[in-house]
């Protein structure tokens, strides 16, 4: 029994060093120059009862130092709060400033993705680009540089986007943590040719592409995925790209309690078993090997003679482990939290483990 639990550990290590080395490829990326960075872009933000986040960031998004034209379509989805009053009070002042209204009586639909398909019919430009009500750009040409990736091949554009820092809290590491893994596998993937996801924080591609598929339609009755799923659709080796260059990033506000960002993690994973399978094969091996790796590093260590080799197998990961996502995340402006590793990691692991069971025993809260 030993000596099978050691060929397992051994197989464990040796795919999390695979997947490890391939998730600093995206660092390795050089951007091409494209000759439509002055094309229109559309900037689309959903927003429920957002009246205070809209208030903060949207004058950094009209701000915004582009080329070429853009306008901001932002997509009042039956809001309760003052919303309302803050998105007409910005376009009575911004003519760049587009707003769609969502009825009560349309509540039958029920979810984000109704509102979006709105909000992207009433665009004006071919070119879209998608954040948050809750996010800001961490610089004034954003816009420039996601519109920058777009070419005649490359329609769906890949961006990041982060989680501000809360000094003192543990909580907020272990999210900005679990934001910086979701981008390293998301970038390294769409550089090997295998897109499997975006962010609704910083994406951006072309109506056309939107509309040959009949936009959400083949999962809209899946109220989350909006981001993932739609690209996990739409997005192949031939029309993907993405953006590491830190002036394309955006910045979201975080929770701030455990409690609501497991509500927020469960609505997120809840999407993952749609992938396509080659996706969650890939996925599921990497997260599988994690646990694999962990719980038989703690036993091997108890019950055999061989702890020297045990120790060195732990070693050489978290070298391989510390040398991929430091230079990861010092890409992304999150190298502080590099030395937080392995307890990041650990929790995370089990904390995605609580939350992948407890989605299969209650269905996750929406956006509603």
């Amino acid at each position: 029994m030993v000596s099978f639990f050691l060929v397992v550990f051994y197989i464990a290590v040796g795919v999390q060093c695979m997947y490890y080395v391939l998730f600093t490829s995206p660092l390795f990326f050089k951007k091409k120059k494209c000759d439509l960075s002055t094309i229109p872009i559309s900037v689309i933000i959903c927003a429920k009862n957002e009246a205070v986040n809209l208030r903060s960031f949207l004058p950094s998004i009209i701000k915004q130092n582009y080329k070429g034209s853009f306008e901001i379509v932002v997509i009042n989805d039956r809001s309760t709060d003052e919303t309302a009053e803050v998105i007409d009070e910005f376009s009575k002042t911004y003519d760049c400033i587009k707003v769609v209204t969502i009825n009560d009586c349309e509540s039958f639909w029920g979810n984000k993705k109704y509102a979006l398909t709105l909000g992207i019919k009433a665009a004006s430009h071919e070119h879209l680009l998608f954040t948050d009500a809750d996010c800001k750009p961490k610089n004034d040409h954003w816009i420039q540089e996601m519109a920058s990736n777009f070419s005649d091949s490359m329609r769906i554009v890949l961006g990041y986007g982060g989680y501000q820092k809360v000094k003192g809290s543990f909580l907020n590491k272990i999210i900005r943590y679990e934001t910086i893994l979701t981008a390293v596998q998301y970038f390294s993937y769409a550089k090997i040719g295998l897109p499997y996801m975006g962010v609704g924080r910083n994406l951006a591609y072309t109506k056309t592409d939107f509309f040959k598929v009949n936009g959400f339609i083949k999962h809209v009755d899946i109220k989350s995925g909006d981001d993932d799923l739609f690209i996990n659709e739409v997005a192949s080796s031939k029309n993907t790209t993405f953006n590491l260059e830190k002036e394309s990033f955006t910045e979201s506000v975080p929770k701030l309690s455990l409690k609501e960002w497991i509500i927020q993690k469960r609505r997120h994973i809840s999407t993952a078993s749609h992938y396509k399978t080659k996706h969650k094969a890939a996925l599921g091996l990497f997260y599988i090997s994690q646990i694999v790796f962990f719980i038989l590093a703690v036993l091997l260590l108890i019950i055999t003679e061989e702890k020297e080799a045990i120790f060195l197998l732990i070693s050489i990961r978290y070298l391989i482990v510390l040398i991929s996502l430091g230079m990861f995340s010092s890409k992304l402006l999150e190298k502080d939290l590099i030395i937080f590793l392995p307890f990041t990691e650990i929790i995370l692991i089990f904390l995605q483990l609580y939350i992948y069971l407890k989605n299969k025993t209650a269905a996750p809260v929406q956006w509603h």
